[in-house]
This record gives structure tokens, C-alpha cells and sequence, in this order.
């Protein structure tokens, strides 16, 4: 008889899925059913967790995606015009400092919020995701640290979904928003039915893959101070992010550092916190490293800091790393970081336009309370076809499509977010299917590979991939595809960097990547610069083709450093 190996075991099905109506109904929800439920946001960690039995215990997921209003991401203060503005497209309008702007975010209605003066200050909700962070340009600005360790978590399809708050909760020391956000010195306000209570970042982490966070709370706000427009007004505050990996994307972190340093009218160190992850059971600071900088120029301290903050971790050794090379790699990262705030570079290797794969998303629409059991019929629009199906509430979305829809033109590579076979389109963005709860697409559109080609014809990119013989066993294809469609929809003539940015969360372990890169050229170019979605309601006919992914330089510190992702 055929034994399983442990990794290929699953954990035990959910047999109930629940999407509230609202933040309170949520938490009135997590207060009746206790630790059987698990909230889920983004769900591209808990999923997986949860089919390697990582979580036992777990009966319902309470998904948040389909709340409206949890994804505001708000600036006030710092001098400039305050705003608030949601993650998930639509008109953005503000006034401040006595004038009129209009301009168009990731997503919904923004208003103003604040005064526009002194100290600025960022608010980020629990449906934040990584991509809404790295498309906003005002917030890079006021938290850069935490922009760049956003575009290393994955790729596009992947930040679509994935959350600031989801990656803050899983509580891995090699997350990288968890740095940025501790050397931005990040309060965290959670919430349930018996009330608020807000924590510093760095309390909420107990230990290793641990928070404080009860069975019945949330995290509903991420709040921090703006870089810039703090302390006297002759001061000048700034960060930046650097991290190692062992590929240029899609990477989980060997060693990565954060630090966020003021300088005084001077030039001198006022101020500096330093943040390490994947040295130890959770993400270090390094308080007397840091302190070795105080009233000298950065430039000056940058080597002696690097050597106290090796000397002040006690890595440890993985698959990853071994510990004496994560000792050597701290001391390169953060002399690294702390060189390129000195002098004044954080920002340049940050890359022009990175695509967010997200250039047609609806926002979220507020509706009643949804439960549902396998028994129960999911209805979604697939193809631009009505489709309803069960066994949806203990299935992914890709398992849902192929298995109860029979749309198997998606595929499965590796069931955990790393190759992007399964990229589809949910609700306008790019998403991969095998992270994404089935559930999740009832009133929803969805449109896979099936779904591009129309009237017979093919799509701009399949047609492309096929003639410039980005094909080789056809696997990762679909997702190719679908990743590349996105892609020229949001840049109708992309730059090779924006291409191999887009392309960044699909592999092909056959192909060079150099055809895919000229296919989707050719594509967009074919398209008269209009990459708009072909969808089709009667073309559900499957390509033949496979394409490949450039990988994307990481956005470190400077050129030099390069970054990995995930």
C-alpha cells in the first residue's frame, strides 16, 4: 500500500465558510464559534496552512475579502493634503492646504480626513493588501520601508490578495512587512465584541509564529508616524528596506533588514532603529547597535553599526541559511541600508510603474451575511457565463474550477502561491486560484484561460506566445496567459521591466523566459496598445501555448543590493 509522505498529507476539509456583513457581524461571528473559526483576510498563508494540517481544530473560515470598507489606507498630517483613499479602485477626491485635486488611487470614494498640519500619520486597514501598498504613490513616500517590503512578498497575482494585516498575524520572523513596520515603530488596534486595545508591534509577537492576538479579535488598524515632517522642523526622517534571498523574486528571505533613521539639522544622527528578519524565532532589534550612531554622520557609523548588529543577533541555521552566513549577510544588509540613507539613495532602485495585475478591480460591495456548506450552490459569473456549483465552501478555487466546473485549463504546479500555474482573474485582478477560498467567488466574476479567447479567435498573448515559441510542455501556460493579459490591459506597451515586474510570480522550468518576454511585446503591440480583457461568454476554448517569466531585480537599498521576494 502507497504511504504519503508527511508534506503530501492534507489537513482535514473546512465544512463551513462564512462571509459577514460587517466588521461587528465578523466579530460577533468569531465570539460564537470560538477557536473553531479562523478569520481570513487574503487566506494566502492560513490556506495553505491549513492543507498541510498546520491548523487543526479549524470548522469555519470567516472571510473578510467580501467586507466592504476594511480596505482604507489614510495619510493625515505631514504638511501635505490629507487623504484617505481605498485599496480597491474608483474616484479619489481631496482638498487641503486651500486647493482642489482630484486624483485616482487603487480603488473607491476617498474624502479628506485631518487637518493637513505637524505630524503626519498612516492608517492602514485589515484589508490592505501588499499590491494597494505598492501602488500608491503617496504612501510610498510616507512609509518607503514598508512599500519596498511589499514588492518583495510574492508577485503581482499574489499581492492582490495577500494582506499587510495576513502577514503581521502568521507572526513568520521572515515576513517582511513585520521589519518595516517594527522600524516604523507600528501600534496595531484589535478588536472584538468585548471592545479595542491597542499594542506596539513589537509586543504583539510572543515568540516564534506567536502573537497576543485572542481567538475572538482582529486586527483592524495598522497605525504609524509618516517618514518626513516629525521632530523639530529642521529635522529629516527616512528608512529603507533590504533584503537577501536566494532567487531574484518569489523568495522567502535569508536575511532582510529594515531602518528608519532622523537626522538632525546637522546632518548627524538624531535617531535610528534598526529591525533584522529570519535571524531568530521572531524579527530583532538591535537597540545598542543602533545607539552607536547617535550624534555622528551615518556615513561615518555605517560599518561599526553593520558589526554590532552581527554581533548583536544569534542566527539561526535552516534550509535556507546556515547561521554563519546569515551572521556575515546582517552585517552586509544593514551596512548596506544604513550607506544608501546617508546618502540620500533608499529610493533609487525603486522601479518605474510595477505593475499591479489589477487595473480592472470592482471594489468590494457591502451585502448580507453569507454561511455556506458544501451542500450549498455557489453562483458566480465565469466567463462571462452564469455558473453554479457545490462544494465550494471546503475547496479552493482552483479544486472548484476544475473539479465542479471542469474548466482545467488551470493548473496546479505547487498548491502554495510559488509557481502562478493558477493564475486567474477574480473580479478584475489577477489572484492565485489556490490560494483563494472557493467561496469566495460566489457573486463574483472569474475569468480563466478558457474565458480570453473570442469569436474563435485567440487572444493577443496566446497568439503571441505560439508564434514566438514561448512554449515549450504547455504546464505553467495558463497562467502565463492570464498573468500577461492583465499585464497589457494596465500597460498597453510595457517596458522589458515592467514585463519581467509582471511576469515575476510565474515559473517555467522549460523556456529561456527571453520568448515570453518578446511575446508579450508582440502581444501588446498587436493590440493596438488596447489590452483590454477579451472575455468571452461562448469561447471557452482552452491555448496550447506556455510562456515565462523574466525575473524582476529586487527593490534594495541601492543597485548593488538585490532583493528576493516572498
Amino acid at each position: 500500500m502507497t504511504q504519503l509522505h508527511e508534506a503530501q498529507k492534507r489537513g482535514e476539509p473546512i465544512r463551513r465558510y462564512v462571509a459577514p456583513a460587517s466588521l461587528s457581524d465578523a466579530l460577533a461571528i468569531l465570539a460564537e464559534l470560538g477557536p473553531a473559526a479562523r478569520p481570513v483576510a487574503g487566506g494566502t498563508d492560513l490556506l495553505l496552512e491549513l492543507s498541510r494540517g498546520a491548523r487543526p481544530g479549524v470548522e469555519a473560515l470567516v472571510d473578510l475579502s467580501a467586507v466592504a470598507g476594511l480596505d482604507a489606507i489614510t495619510l493625515t498630517g505631514n504638511g501635505r493634503d490629507p487623504c484617505r483613499d481605498r485599496s480597491d479602485g474608483g474616484q479619489d477626491q481631496h482638498q487641503g492646504n486651500g486647493g482642489q485635486g482630484q486624483h485616482r488611487g487603487d480603488g473607491g470614494q476617498s474624502q479628506d480626513d485631518g487637518d493637513g498640519g505637524g505630524r503626519g500619520r498612516v492608517e492602514l486597514g485589515p484589508l490592505v493588501t501588499h499590491g494597494a501598498v505598492v501602488g500608491h504613490d503617496r504612501l510610498r513616500a510616507a512609509a518607503l520601508p514598508l512599500a519596498q517590503a511589499c514588492l518583495e512578498v510574492g508577485g503581482p497575482p499574489l499581492r492582490n490578495r495577500a494582506t499587510v494585516a495576513g502577514n503581521v498575524v502568521t507572526a513568520s520572523p521572515a515576513n517582511d512587512t513585520i521589519s518595516a513596520l517594527m522600524a516604523l515603530g507600528a501600534e496595531l488596534t484589535l478588536a472584538s465584541v468585548r471592545g479595542e486595545r491597542t499594542v506596539s508591534i513589537a509586543d504583539f509577537f510572543t515568540g516564534y509564529r506567536t502573537t497576543a492576538l485572542a481567538p475572538d479579535e482582529l486586527v483592524t488598524k495598522i497605525a504609524f508616524d509618516s517618514l518626513g515632517g516629525l521632530g523639530p522642523p529642521d529635522s529629516d526622517r527616512r528608512g529603507v528596506f533590504v533584503k537577501l534571498g536566494l532567487r531574484r523574486a518569489q523568495a522567502i528571505s535569508v536575511v532582510h533588514a529594515a531602518a528608519v533613521v532622523r537626522f538632525g539639522a546637522d546632518g548627524s544622527v538624531q535617531d535610528l532603529t534598526l529591525a533584522l528578519g529570519s535571524v531568530g524565532p521572531v524579527v530583532a532589534t538591535v537597540p545598542a547597535a543602533a545607539d552607536l550612531a547617535l550624534g555622528r554622520r551615518l556615513e561615518e557609523a555605517a560599518a561599526e553599526v553593520a558589526e554590532a548588529a552581527a554581533a548583536g543577533v544569534e542566527p539561526m541555521d535552516d534550509l535556507r541559511a546556515t547561521a554563519r552566513y546569515r551572521t556575515r549577510t546582517v552585517k552586509v544588509a544593514v551596512e548596506r541600508a544604513l550607506r544608501a540613507l546617508a546618502a540620500g539613495t533608499e529610493a533609487s532602485a525603486w522601479p518605474a510603474s510595477p505593475p499591479r495585475l489589477a487595473a480592472s478591480g470592482k471594489p468590494v460591495r457591502p451585502g448580507p451575511r453569507r454561511d455556506l456548506i458544501d451542500a450549498d450552490k455557489v453562483a458566480a459569473v465565469v466567463n462571462g457565463r452564469p455558473r453554479r456549483a457545490t462544494g465550494a465552501a471546503s475547496a479552493t478555487l482552483l479544486d472548484w474550477l476544475r473539479d465542479e466546473l471542469g474548466l482545467t485549463g488551470t493548473k496546479e504546479g505547487c498548491a502554495e502561491g510559488e509557481c502562478g500555474a493558477c493564475t486567474v482573474h477574480l473580479d478584475g485582478r489577477a489572484v492565485l486560484a489556490c490560494l483563494t477560498p472557493a467561496a469566495r467567488a460566489d457573486g463574483s466574476e472569474v475569468v480563466t484561460v478558457e474565458g480570453l479567447a473570442a469569436d474563435g479567435a485567440l487572444h493577443p498573448v496566446q497568439a503571441a506566445m505560439q508564434s514566438a515559441g514561448g512554449v515549450q510542455c504547455g504546464f505553467c501556460t495558463p497562467g502565463f496567459v492570464m498573468s500577461a493579459a492583465k499585464l497589457i490591459e494596465e500597460a498597453p506597451s510595457p517596458t522589458d521591466e515592467q514585463v519581467e515586474h509582471g511576469l515575476s510570480g510565474n515559473l517555467c522550468r522549460c523556456t529561456g523566459y527571453y520568448p515570453i518576454i518578446a511575446a508579450v511585446k508582440a502581444a501588446a503591440a498587436a493590440a493596438g496598445g488596447d489590452g483590454a480583457e477579451k472575455g468571452s461568454a461562448s469561447a471557452e476554448a482552452g491555448t496550447g501555448t506556455a510562456a515565462a517569466s523574466g525575473t524582476r531585480p529586487g527593490p534594495a537599498a541601492d543597485a548593488a543590493a538585490t532583493g528576493a521576494g516572498r
